[in-house]
């Protein structure tokens, strides 16, 4: 099943950081971006925040599973979305710990398009 866009309006919500809060679609799952950084994935409407020292400090016990097939396991943050303080101090800490993403390469005219 695939997260509705409704699920992640609901975490934009929560978390309250305006535009620092970004999302894009992937395999129709969502990336969650904190100031450009990926802090989350939302897969079958629920909320998988990367492995940090973050989730292991602030919130050590929550469940944690793959968010698609093959994929390792991470912390389930669904029962946190109902505390907004502790949902965008979560995300907040974890964009803290990510590495700056890599700028793109630009795309070769010739190559658009193929």
């Amino acid at each position: 099943m695939a997260t509705d866009s409704g699920f992640i309006e609901y975490v934009g919500e929560q978390v309250a950081l305006g535009d620092r809060f970004t999302h894009k679609k992937m395999f129709g799952e969502y990336a969650l971006y904190v100031d450009g950084k990926v802090v989350a994935f939302a897969c079958d409407n629920s909320l998988f925040v990367k492995p940090s020292a973050a989730a292991s400090t602030l919130a050590p016990k929550l469940p944690q599973r793959p968010p698609y097939p093959g994929a390792k396991d991470y912390p389930v943050a669904d029962e946190l979305l109902d505390d907004s303080d502790a949902i965008r101090r979560l995300l907040l800490e974890t964009a803290a710990l990510m590495p700056v993403p890599k700028p793109r390469k630009p795309v070769a005219a010739g190559k658009r398009g193929k």
